[in-house]
């Protein structure tokens, strides 16, 4: 039996009512502008005759005859009136439009009384600091106005202060670091603590500025980000610190982000870069995505002292020449870096002396990077061997002439295990965690023009470049592919970045994924010491130093 089609109306029924909905929509909103005026004034009526009774039902009763009385004598003279109706019905519709309009309660101008209390105790607390006794009429002074020196604010959804401008007397020491300092913690503390402010100093105009900074983003995964050889994202920060923005990829759609963008290279004044942090705030991320943007132009030497295998993904990969993590090989491969730098330096000292452009096989970046140290010194003094921050001064000293940058990590707490020619020679600096302005000023010379909070995630710090500005910092997301904890949309973010095996992870020749003990440096350590880094067959072997 055929079956009977369905009937028109259901058949397309839902686009013929969609269209239907539309008109019906449409023609409600032409009949209302139409019909606005005549709308308004019916509003304006029903509110005059409301008011009418209630100004009826509030007149005593024994004065009720007499205001009859007076209603019905002013209609009496407005209808003998010439035109008496009709300009009667004018004002009357004029007075129904008018009391009909659509009303808006006028915005705030001015702070509410919490707001007014809080801005009072701001200035009450500055008055100390921003006052003396020889000062015939002081801008602060106890019980004084408060709307003259702080002359702009304004307040978050919480109540409290989130911009604020504070003008001060021109005597105030605003040239001393302390004197900032102080002004700068009681403004913390006022406004309220586990936000990060950012304070910025008028010294021409006599008046301070305080913002607070939203968080710096924390969900950009490791990318190819869009850079020029040479050029390496350390991270993210404000919108205000730098002059450029790159686009990164957020899941679907892409946006433009300010970066931290270091340069390196022959021509560069912060060739090496150093990063202090606590465990668990991101160094090792920093290094891992370092590493990743290096391999896209050159090679990386890597040397692990925690020996924990953080760096397990780059094993055999396309430019990976060694990841070391026991002391006997990293120490030959760090010694292979510097023969490495003293060749490449002659190499080309030979070229440019011949007249010829510098070989093809000095040109080629090569990277070092060396996470904990401290841990690999502690291990050679207690064998008696020497410490392999010994073997990076080469590198260090002449690295940016010779393509060679050094990136050296460590702790807050190992930090007296550095070596002098790494503390002078690595002018990009970096620090992550939760850190003290001292701990900041320490590490980058000049202490940071915000307020550090106590609760920050992963990879949240601060960056500063040779002599440039300290700028907040917030590493891209690179966490280890071979960690369970890793989620697994940044788990393939990374692996995406990961260039080919040359050679199995398990067969490398430059590959030791062992920590060894200072006392287990045996005979055998030693032969496998001797090929500890496999060079490209287009890298000539190493020449002794000249003088």
């Amino acid at each position: 039996m055929a079956r009977r089609p369905l009937p028109r109306i259901l058949s397309n029924g839902t686009a013929s009512i969609a269209r239907s909905r539309e008109f019906a929509r449409s023609a409600a909103d032409n009949a209302t502008d139409v019909l606005h005026p005549l709308i308004t004034i019916t509003r304006g009526l029903r509110r005059l005759a409301g008011a009418g009774r209630r100004r009826w039902a509030d007149t005593p009763k024994d004065r009720r005859g007499p205001l009859m009385f007076l209603v019905a004598s002013v209609v009496l003279v407005v209808a003998l009136m010439p035109y008496g109706p009709l300009l009667a019905a004018i004002c009357l519709m004029a007075a129904a439009a008018w009391t009909g309009r659509e009303r808006t309660e006028p915005a705030p101008t001015g702070p509410d009384e919490a707001q007014t209390q809080r801005l009072q105790s701001l200035y009450e607390a500055l008055v100390p600091y921003f006052s003396v006794p020889e000062d015939p009429a002081p801008l602060f002074a106890h019980g004084g106005e408060w709307d003259k020196a702080l002359t702009s604010y304004e307040f978050d959804d919480d109540g409290r202060v989130s911009h604020l401008v504070v003008r001060y007397p021109a005597y105030f020491t605003d040239g001393e670091a302390d004197s900032r300092a102080r002004i700068e913690q009681l403004l913390h503390a006022k406004s309220g603590r586990g936000r990060e402010y950012h304070f910025e100093w008028d010294e021409e105009g006599n008046q301070l500025t305080v913002n607070v900074l939203p968080p710096l983003p924390t969900d950009i995964a490791a990318q190819r980000f869009v850079t020029a050889p040479g050029e390496t994202v350390l991270g993210f920060t404000d919108p205000t610190g730098v002059q450029r923005t790159l686009p990164v990829a957020d899941g679907d759609e892409q946006r433009d982000v300010p970066p931290v963008v270091w340069r390196t290279g022959p021509r560069s004044t912060e060739p090496h870069l150093l990063v202090v942090g606590e465990p668990g705030s991101g160094t090792t991320t920093l290094l891992r995505s370092v590493a990743l943007q290096a391999l896209l132009h050159g090679d990386v030497l890597i040397v692990e002292g925690s020996g924990i295998g953080d760096y397990a993904c780059l094993a055999g990969r396309d430019g990976v020449l060694a990841i070391e993590c026991g002391l006997a090989g990293a120490l030959a491969s760090l010694e292979w870096a510097a023969h490495e730098t003293e060749r490449r330096l002659i190499s080309a000292n030979r070229a440019r002396q011949a007249g010829h452009p510098a070989p093809e096989d000095t040109k080629r970046p090569l990277w070092i990077l060396m996470d904990r140290p401290s841990v690999l010194g502690h291990l050679a003094a207690a064998d008696g061997r020497k410490d392999p921050q010994a073997l990076l001064q080469v590198p260090l000293r002449h690295g940016r002439a010779a393509n060679v940058t050094v990136v050296v990590a460590d702790q807050f707490d190992s930090l007296d295990a550095l070596s002098d020619p790494v503390r002078q020679h690595t002018r990009a600096r970096v620090v992550l965690g939760p850190t003290t302005i001292d701990q900041v000023e320490d590490i980058l010379g000049v202490p940071p023009r915000t307020t550090p909070t106590a609760n920050v995630p992963p990879g949240r710090g601060y960056a500063r470049l040779g002599t440039g500005q300290v700028h907040r910092l917030q590493v891209p997301a690179t966490p280890d592919p071979y960690d369970d904890a890793t989620s697994e949309a940044h788990r393939q973010a990374v692996t995406d970045l990961l260039p080919a095996r040359s050679t199995p992870a398990d067969a490398g020749a430059g590959t030791s994924t062992g920590t060894e003990a200072g006392t287990e440096a045996g005979t055998e350590a030693e032969a496998d010491a001797d090929t500890v880094v496999t060079k490209p067959d287009a890298t000539p072997e190493p020449v002794p130093a000249e003088s």
